[in-house]
């Protein structure tokens, strides 16, 4: 695994694959401050991010935040896998917009078996963009080098948020299982008389074992909505139910419903509705 000088401090692009060595890490573990995103075939299980190991072997992209934890098997025959990783520094990305946009890609935070599957079209296209990156700054670099850079990262950034909306519309069958599943747990606790904290996306996805992340972008991308708007939609539909049917205040409602301040449950009531929870009952219970 002994990686090559780069040709460049900030960004890298790097060939994997036969290379049997395994380097020397501290509890077999490395960090590193760079953006990652990589295309490996035949991984196996041998290489853990954070504390799950991979579970695939074709070729998937992968993506990964700075100061990450990577772990090695010693046990596993890295020799097998093949493909490349691109790695950036944020340093290479400060002045232009997309160091501020690439927070936005949710795929950076999804967990390991939530990686991208690409077809052997996708595969080529995605290839053609990091073999771009890799000439433009092994050639002798100008004024115009880096901006270019930048603009193939953002395209392969998109074309990576395309295809993972592609995954999901394709795999919308196996898909439906989790979001039935979502909206089950959601429903369960806006079922009780009483709530005592509104439920988290964080918490919802650990139920589910999936990313807060991938959570979320599976069920816009299959429903429309986010997780939180998921979660809002049931709660507003609750304290309807409770300034409909009830004597409580407004403020009991909130109370109810896990809100620490009534004045969040007013607002967002009236940004769902329209209407102040008070006007809502006036309007269809009456003085």
């Amino acid at each position: 695994m002994g990686l090559p000088q780069p040709e460049h401090p900030l960004i890298s692009v790097l060939d994997i694959g036969c290379r049997q060595e395994i380097p020397d890490l501290p509890g077999d573990k490395l960090i590193y401050n760079f953006y990652g995103i990589f295309l490996k075939r035949n991984i196996g299980n041998g290489l853990g991010y954070g504390r799950k190991y991979y579970d695939f072997s074709n070729g998937v992209m992968g993506f990964s935040l700075p100061k990450q934890v990577f772990t090695l098997d010693r046990e596993m025959d890295y020799s097998k896998i093949t493909g490349w990783m691109l790695l950036i520094h944020p340093d290479f990305l400060r002045k232009y917009p997309v160091a501020k946009k690439i927070a936005s890609y949710g795929f950076f935070s999804y967990h390991l078996h939530e990686a991208l599957h690409l077809s052997e079209k996708e595969e080529k296209l995605i290839d053609g963009i990091m073999r771009n990156i890799r000439d433009e700054y092994s050639q002798q670099i100008d004024g115009y080098s880096q901006d270019v850079i930048v603009s193939h990262i953002e395209l392969l950034l998109n074309y990576a948020n395309r295809f993972y909306n592609r995954q999901f519309i394709t795999r919308s069958n196996a898909e439906q299982e989790p979001v039935a599943r979502f909206e089950q747990l959601v429903s369960q606790i806006f079922s009780e008389d009483q709530i005592s904290r509104i439920p988290g996306v964080n918490d919802l996805a650990e139920q589910m074992n999936v990313s807060p992340h991938y959570l979320s972008d599976m069920l816009r991308s299959l429903t429309g909505m986010s997780a939180q708007q998921h979660i809002h939609n049931q709660l507003i539909e609750k304290a309807k139910e409770i300034l409909l049917t009830t004597n409580l205040s407004i403020n009991e409602t909130a109370y109810n419903l896990g809100f620490e301040y009534p004045q969040y449950f007013n607002r967002l009531f009236k940004s769902k509705t329209g209407l102040t929870p008070a006007a809502f009952r006036k309007d269809f219970v009456g003085n």
